[in-house]
């Protein structure tokens, strides 16, 4: 997945009209009942001010119960409030406690470019105030310091609520990024496995499906066998079709996620079953020469299990593209120097006349440990092509091989091979290369196909 997290959220740009709260409901009322008391106080103060004429006063009472009730756009429109509370606080008192309101607003809800001109212009309307209305009591610097103080405790606390604030927005926004990421992190890691399992059941399920359709072919073009090599053969089908049917009951399960109970997964194969691997597809009727000497020591199981499914996948290309034709495994390395694995076929196969079917009529499979086995003299079925007959009885097995297995076994045309997906390269390529170590294909020497892959091995 290559979905990114949204970016952290700038908790101080400038919010739009929002719908109030409770809590913001709250402190408006607080902060208006505030107002409305200071100003109701200084209102005392007006009347009995000799220096003011009745229509002065009254016109200071209208301007303090109106700069009260502006409180209450002060969210909406916080500077244009402040703006004309500090035009009329030039020569009016009972706006005074309306324009610290707003002086505070400011400086909590807008940044410093714009709360610093709106906090000088109240700064400023002080002097002319001063001028105007003087207090009998103090001096005019004093008045003017006294002003400036009051102002700076409310800048103060305004600049305190904001960083709180801040900090509050800031460490919810990377709690939600955190949660964000953590999905994402969750789901690429879900993908991962999916991917990992799909590629790992795609060579699984290309194995069987592959080896069924040989035991079908051979059933197909030899009707008439004998019902031993029949049910041999139908039995081979069932067991194949079984353990498809596991491995994708296995990967539904997987891809299923968490919403159920997840499908246990069974043990995995490793180096160790490469031979049982070849003997599995000898019995389909491969001609197959596996050169594996016993390693000096036992594989990580990661190793082994990708050196299994790489001859695995190796195997199946050649059944399927090159049905018929002779297959040449070899594993070797050790640690320190890697594992290498190769898979070599000689090509496509011949398509396979009449004639020649008739002639392998009453010959099947023998499959040892070196080869494919020798042919020897039994009626039967199967997807390979069989061998030249060799002595009655058939052959004893040599040094390093097994004993014979009595495997079906009938040609089948070269255009019986089944359709790739056109993935199973690029499948082993990831794998390879998710290991640490790399693959390599291509036309071998002299006809055919090779496939190799080096894994590496710690010491």
């Amino acid at each position: 997945m290559t979905e990114r997290p949204p970016p952290l959220a700038d908790p101080f740009a400038e919010r739009g009209r929002v719908r109030r709260s409770m809590r913001d409901w709250v402190v408006d009322t607080l902060l208006f009942l505030l107002a409305a008391v200071v100003t109701l106080l200084l209102s005392m103060l007006v009347w009995t001010d000799p220096a003011l004429s009745p229509p002065m006063a009254m016109l200071d009472q209208v301007l303090g119960g109106l700069a009260c009730a502006a409180l209450w756009l002060r969210r909406r429109w916080p500077v244009g409030l402040a703006i004309a509370l500090a035009a009329l606080s030039t020569f009016s008192m009972l706006v005074a406690a309306a324009g610290l309101v707003a002086v505070f607003t400011v400086v909590v809800h807008r940044r410093f470019p714009i709360a610093a001109p709106v906090v000088g212009l109240h700064l400023l309307a002080i002097l002319p105030y001063t001028m105007l209305r003087p207090d009998p009591d103090l001096s005019f610097w004093a008045s003017v310091l006294v002003s400036v103080l009051v102002y700076a405790l409310v800048v103060a606390w305004g600049l305190f609520v904001r960083a709180r604030r801040q900090l509050v927005l800031s460490l919810r926004e990377r709690v939600r990024r955190a949660e964000v990421e953590a999905a994402l992190r969750e789901e690429r890691a879900r993908g991962a496995e999916r991917e990992r399992i799909a590629r790992e059941m795609h060579d699984v399920l290309a194995h069987r499906i592959s080896l069924l359709s040989l035991y079908a072919g051979g059933l197909e073009f030899r009707p008439d066998a004998p019902a031993e090599d029949i049910s041999r053969a139908a039995g081979a089908i069932r067991s194949s079709a079984h353990q498809a049917l596991e491995d994708l009951r296995e990967v539904i399960g997987v891809l299923r996620g968490s919403a159920e109970e997840a499908v246990p997964e069974r043990p995995q194969p490793t180096l160790a079953d490469v031979p049982e691997l070849v003997a599995e597809c000898r019995r389909a009727g491969m001609e197959i020469e596996l050169a594996m000497p016993a390693p000096a020591a036992e594989p990580p199981g990661g190793l082994g299990r990708n050196a299994y499914r790489i001859i695995q996948e190796g195997l199946t290309n050649a059944r399927k593209h090159a049905p018929g034709s002779a297959v040449r495994v070899t594993v070797s390395g050790g640690p320190g120097e890697g594992l290498v694995v190769g898979v070599v076929n000689a090509g496509p196969a011949r398509p396979v006349s009449a004639g020649a079917r008739a002639a392998t009529k009453g010959f099947r499979h023998t499959a040892t440990a070196g080869s494919c086995g020798e042919a020897a003299p039994a009626p039967g079925i199967g997807g390979g092509v069989a061998r030249a007959a060799g002595p009655p009885g058939g052959t004893s097995p040599g040094p390093g091989r097994s004993a014979a297995v009595p495997v079906p076994a009938v040609a089948v045309p070269a255009v019986a091979g089944l359709p790739g997906s056109g993935t199973g390269l690029i499948g082993l390529a990831e794998r390879a290369s998710l290991a640490g170590g790399r693959l390599d294909h291509g036309p071998a020497d002299g006809g055919g196909f090779r496939l190799r892959a080096w894994l590496p091995w710690p010491a």
